[in-house]
Formats: structure tokens, sequence, C-alpha cells
């Protein structure tokens, strides 16, 4: 009953304070400004370390709770591209730190339309090249994302690829928005978070022009053959979800392990209520179970 209370009262809230900011008329400026102060209704959990530092001149936060094991995340917070950063997604990246014992990376890329495609895919990419430099094994290491960055996170796996680098033991995407063209935008009864509107015209900020079919703007168009194993979550009340079922399927037939998990009734990203939300653990839980299985101890 109590859950069930907390996530009506977190739907409401989200209706009723955010989405209204995620309008395409209001000045991205101040959009970033207000989600900061939104984001602290998601505080990570006690003991968590944060700590900050740059390579190549990418400032990225890094994330511990505890004595860390050998592996790492690369995080890739969501936004829109627009909006975002290290800083407001301390909660979701220090519950993951918890629940996985790994030491997360979370670059703060460069954000259109200031800084356009492929200047995201650039950032995420030097940092991944960083965590090689660092001496992690690349089968102990993970990439993650949310919303944009889950996107971004699949876009990095393809230009591992294509760079022939050496590829992570597991991607994490949590309601990836992988096709920037919306031509297979879900309808449900509800969306508490997302406007159409606003990420159309995010898409239209970061792409600067280019195709929205480009597989490294709008990765379900990439090759995905050979990718690690992934686990992609998604709420059903959130615009984004047949994105999450459209990779799941194409990774079906191109015969890519992933995992899709659906969870009734609840929003886009809505892992960041993690510590009171129920379902949230459960679904950072379920996190830590990939994690356990594919790269703290790689087959």
């Amino acid at each position: 009953m109590l859950q069930s209370a907390l996530q009506n009262a977190l739907r409401f809230t989200l209706q009723t304070t955010v989405k209204p900011l995620l309008r395409p008329g209001m000045p991205v400026g101040i959009q970033r400004a207000l989600i900061r102060q939104a984001y602290r209704l998601s505080p990570p959990p006690r003991q968590c370390l944060f700590s900050r530092s740059k390579i190549n001149n990418v400032p990225y936060m890094k994330v511990t709770h505890g004595a860390p094991n050998a592996t790492a995340m690369l995080y890739l917070h969501g936004g829109a591209y627009t909006i975002g950063s290290a800083q407001t997604h301390k909660g979701i990246t220090g519950h993951i730190a918890k629940a996985s014992g790994g030491t997360i990376f979370v670059p703060d890329y460069r954000l259109a339309p200031e800084h356009p495609f492929p200047a995201a895919l650039e950032d995420a990419l030097a940092i991944y090249r960083h965590l090689l430099g660092l001496g992690y094994r690349p089968n102990r290491i993970s990439i993650a994302g949310d919303s944009a960055g889950g996107g971004l996170t699949l876009a990095l796996a393809l230009k591992l690829k294509q760079e022939k680098l050496p590829l992570p033991g597991a991607l994490i995407m949590l309601s990836p928005w992988l096709d920037l063209t919306h031509r297979h935008i879900h309808t449900p009864d509800i969306e508490p978070v997302l406007q159409l509107g606003w990420i159309r015209k995010a898409a239209e900020n970061y792409c600067s022009g280019l195709s929205l079919e480009e597989p490294f703007i709008s990765p379900l168009y990439g090759n995905i053959d050979g990718l690690p194993p992934m686990l992609i979550q998604a709420g059903t009340q959130e615009i984004l979800l047949n994105d999450a079922r459209r990779l799941s399927e194409k990774a079906r037939l191109a015969g890519v392990n992933a995992t899709l998990e659906e969870y009734t009734d609840l929003w886009h990203v809505f892992q960041i209520h993690a510590g009171p939300l129920d379902a949230a653990n459960e679904a950072i839980r379920r996190i830590a179970e990939h994690l356990a299985h594919y790269v703290n101890t790689p087959r």
C-alpha cells in the first residue's frame, strides 16, 4: 500500500514539476538549471565517494561505495544530449556502485546545441580508452546509460566495433533513446516525463543537419552483430518503450544476447528513484546481477 502511494506521488510530481520543464520553447540554459534542482530528489546512498578528474579535456566523476572490485563501468547520463551531468546522476550511479561493487566513471560529455554530434560520442570514446589505459581488462568493463545515455551506450559499442577496439563485457541501457526519427513512438495512456515536441527539438539540436538515420545518431539503424550481452530496462508509461522493444527484437534476430525488462506502470528512467521506490531497487538489483554474470565473473 505504501509503495503504491509513493509511486502515485512520484508520478504526480513528475507530471506537474518536471514534464512542464521539458518543452521545446524553454531555453536550454534554464532547463539545465531547473533539472539540476529536480535531481535533488535522487540522492545517492550514504558512504558513496565521489571524486573528479579529467582526461583529454573530458571531465568525469568517479563513483565508488566501499572497497571497489576490479571492474569499471562507463556510465553515460541522460538528458536528450542537451541537459544533465555527472552531478545530476550521483543518485543512480551511487546506487549502482553500491549494488555492483564496481567503480563508476561518469563523463560530463559535451552537450548540444553548443556541441552537436559527434562531440558526445567522441568524449565517451575518450573515457573508454582511458579505462583501458588505466589497466581495466575489456571484459571487466561495462558501458551503461539512461535515455540519451542509453542511445550513446549503443552508439559507442558500434564505434568500438568500427575502430576494432576491444569490446566491453556488458551493455546496460535504461529507457534508451535509440531512434531519433521517432517513427515508432509508443503511445501510453500516461507519459509522466517526456514530451514528444521536446525530444524532437533535442534531436534537431543534436544532429545539426545530419540524417537522423545515421547509425551513430540513431543506433537502432546500426549493425549490432557481435555486440556484448545487453540488459535493457524500460517502463510501460513512456513514449520510448518501442525503442527498447525494437532493440530487443533486433538483437534476437542478430543472435546477440539481450534481456528486455519492462516495468509495468513505471515511467522514463524510474531507476533514479532507487532508495525509496522498491521497483527501482529491484531494477538496480537486476543490473548488479547482469554485471555479476558478465563482468564480475567474465566468461
